[in-house]
């Protein structure tokens, strides 16, 4: 064919295939055959109706072209519609799924063929799709974006194997909350996240040189400043630099809810705790905690940052929409360095399937990130999670009560559990949650019951018993036996909690303050510092528990520091002002000490000294007795 022979077009090109085809091929190479025919018949229909033509088909690929993408993208979402309502009639593992890329671009047609970039580009944007999903090019989204009543989500600017330049890839959302609305797998790539991050950057230069002009003003003596210590703990707390840990870190960040129904939220949250739980129990893998992820909720942020102030490589990241009885959740695995995507999956799914769909997400971020199992974590990984879909529900429920911490959020939250074992006996992690409702509020003294203890002692043994391969119901019992001073036994509980979740930043965050309040404030302090790297916006409890190891190994200046940085975090943790003054009385500094003593003594929900001496759960009772000599001596009561 010479140069004036050849025929060029601009064409919207349609490439799909069959996702796993191969899996099926070896399940049943038959039926698979039998199954391949009759999709391509009724996708031959579809694209004769929708004025295209077919192209080719090889394998398990179809390749077609049309004169419009308007007419290609409508025909896709039919196919799609079609395929799924032909599924639904099949088992999970028989069904057909297919992958679609569009792309508007120039080809070279030789009689029924055509060749190009063009179509090149459509079968690298199928490979992006998910199984039932469509992608498209940003030339084909240009054509279509006000044209069809579809709501489109960008994937970013993606590099597409043998294609020069960078091509910016959509998914077409189907069923949209408002057609023709762009949605960003990754916030950073929505222009607004952008221009508030320049608007961030402006707004840091204008108080910085603000502060500049303060500190002149300080130093010239005309403005009143805060004393040194408390400035050095704030900025303390901000300038920690974090290192990536060796084997693969990942954080997990909260799943957008895309449900019309904002009171949906707590599904989304719910389901992203569940996934870093599930991830956690991994010993290959490094799992940011979920109350540092969640200071990002509802924040437009970049990956870049997420990964650098988490000290992580991976950052998960995803959407929920629940309607009814059925779920659409979408995952995105992301390089925080390279911001490229991983790996990146759909799922429609009967909301009796969200466990199934928990453990698939799960292993699809293990293999991709080539994690090494160990024995036990493969046997975790095969655990088949048997949990009644109504009493998950109410247990989300009250997972979102008891974190939002509103008036009567525990009460609220131990109705929610309550309801969860009613309906499903069998379910530990819930037993686990409604024994941890009981056992804070007698920490708190809100719950002054008599045997307050002997019921959430009650509730951790049942969790054992219905599910000994749960770590909460171990954790538990472990607080329990700590706060009736049976400190080996807690010790014991709270290490069988970390061998069946090894991530889980409150475990050794327990198991530190457990070592601290036997006697091993050093070994505490390695377990409470392994918790805070998990943990790394760790809240004020995490800090006390630090200052008061370092505290009972006689580093009084160091808990001094560290009890100053939980205030910062939480202005009216009293336990931090009351061991501040206990602190300043060990390094002679009387003055200091009776001014915490009475701003401990001051707080709104401070306990008398009376009750500490009943509860501090020294397992040194001498110790406990002398520290509340001296708290009485400095002024608490």
């Amino acid at each position: 064919m010479n140069d004036r022979d050849i025929t060029r077009k601009l064409a919207a090109i349609v490439s799909m295939d069959v996702k796993d085809y191969s899996r099926l091929m070896s399940d049943d190479d038959v039926r698979t055959v039998r199954m391949l025919k009759a999709c391509r018949r009724l996708m031959a229909d579809k694209i004769q109706v929708h004025r295209g033509r077919v192209v080719d088909s090889p394998g398990d690929n179809l390749l077609s072209e049309f004169p419009s993408v308007a007419d290609a993208v409508q025909c896709a979402v039919s196919i799609q519609s079609a395929l799924y309502e032909k599924n639904k009639e099949l088992p999970p593992k028989h069904r057909m799924e297919f992958r679609i890329g569009i792309n508007l671009g120039d080809v070279i047609q030789d009689g029924d063929q055509i060749y190009g970039d063009g179509l090149n580009i459509a079968a690298r944007l199928e490979g992006i799709a998910p199984g039932g999903g469509i992608c498209i090019s940003g030339s084909a989204f240009d054509q279509v974006k006000k044209l069809l009543p579809l709501g489109y989500e960008f994937l970013g600017e993606k590099d597409l194997k043998n294609i020069s330049d960078k091509v910016p890839v959509y998914r077409v959302i189907t069923d949209p909350a408002k057609p023709g609305e762009v949605v960003y797998a990754c916030s950073h790539h929505n222009p607004k996240a952008r221009r508030r991050k320049r608007f961030a950057i402006v707004l840091f230069c204008v108080l910085l040189g603000a502060g500049l002009i303060v500190a002149k003003h300080i130093k010239q003596g005309t403005v009143p400043h805060q004393g040194p210590s408390k400035l050095k703990s704030r900025i303390k707390e901000k300038l920690v630099k974090l290192r990536e840990p060796e084997k693969p870190s990942l954080a997990v960040l909260p799943f957008t809810n895309m449900s019309r129904d904002p009171d949906q939220e707590y599904f989304s949250d719910g389901l992203t705790e569940d996934l870093i739980t599930d991830l956690s129990q991994i010993s290959g893998l490094f799992v940011i905690a979920r109350n540092s992820v969640f200071t990002y909720k509802g924040r437009a942020v970049e990956i870049e940052e997420v990964g650098e102030e988490l000290g992580v490589r991976y950052v998960l990241e995803g959407s929920v929409r629940k309607v009814g009885n059925r779920v659409r959740i979408t995952a995105q695995l992301i390089d925080a360095e390279t911001e490229g995507h991983v790996w990146a999956q759909r799922y429609d799914r009967d909301l009796a399937d969200i466990f199934s769909v928990q453990d698939e997400v799960r292993r699809k971020i293990v293999t991709a990130l080539a994690v090494e199992l160990s024995s036990e974590d493969q046997q975790r990984m095969t655990r088949d999670t048997k949990v009644d879909v109504e009493a998950y529900d109410f247990y989300l429920k009250g997972v979102e009560f008891q974190a939002n911490k509103m008036k009567d959020g525990i009460a609220k939250a131990r109705e929610m559990y309550q309801a969860a074992v009613d309906l499903d006996p069998g379910y530990a992690r819930a037993w686990a949650a409604l024994g941890h409702t009981i056992l804070i509020e007698w920490i708190f003294g809100t719950n002054t019951a008599p045997r307050a203890l002997e019921k959430a002692h009650a509730m951790a043994e049942k969790a054992i018993e219905v599910d000994p391969e749960e770590s909460a119901g171990y954790s538990l019992l472990g607080h329990v036996f700590l706060w009736t001073h049976q400190h080996e036994d807690g010790i014991k509980n709270v290490r069988k909690a970390i061998s069946l979740e090894p991530g889980n930043a409150e475990w050794l965050a327990a198991l530190g303050e457990q070592l601290t309040w036997a006697g091993y404030p050093e070994e505490g302090i390695t377990y409470i510092e392994q918790a805070m790297r998990l943990d790394p916006k760790y809240p004020a409890w995490y800090l006390w528990n630090l200052g008061h190891a370092y505290f009972l190994t006689g580093t009084f200046d160091r808990a001094v520091d560290i009890f100053q940085r939980a205030l910062v975090k939480d202005p009216y943790f009293w336990p931090a002002h009351a061991y501040l003054a206990l602190s300043y009385d060990a390094m002679n500094l009387p003055e200091k000490a009776r001014e915490e003593a009475i701003v401990a003594t001051q707080a709104p929900v401070s306990q008398s000294i009376c009750n500490w001496e009943d509860r501090l759960p020294y397992k040194d009772k001498a110790l406990a007795s002398q520290l509340i000599e001296r708290m009485t001596a400095l002024g608490m009561e």
